[in-house]
């Protein structure tokens, strides 16, 4: 029975060191998401910005030249 104890302490010990860095892990990941959403939010306000300076863009709506 101590045997089986034992075994089964090592597991739990296991499984939690397992837990753990897998918290761990997903802590960074979601940092790492955060500052990429961040940086993408302010890359789309550089843009709306670069597009509101420019004014509407009368050539999106033009035939190319080959028509």
């Amino acid at each position: 029975m101590s045997e089986r104890l034992e075994m089964i302490e090592e597991k739990v010990a296991h499984l939690e060191r397992a837990v753990a860095e897998l918290s761990d892990v997903v802590a960074r990941q979601q940092k790492e998401l955060d500052r990429a959403l961040d940086r993408n939010q302010r890359l789309m306000d550089k843009i709306a910005a670069l597009e509101s300076d420019v004014g509407p863009n009368a050539t999106a709506h033009e035939k190319p030249p080959h028509y």
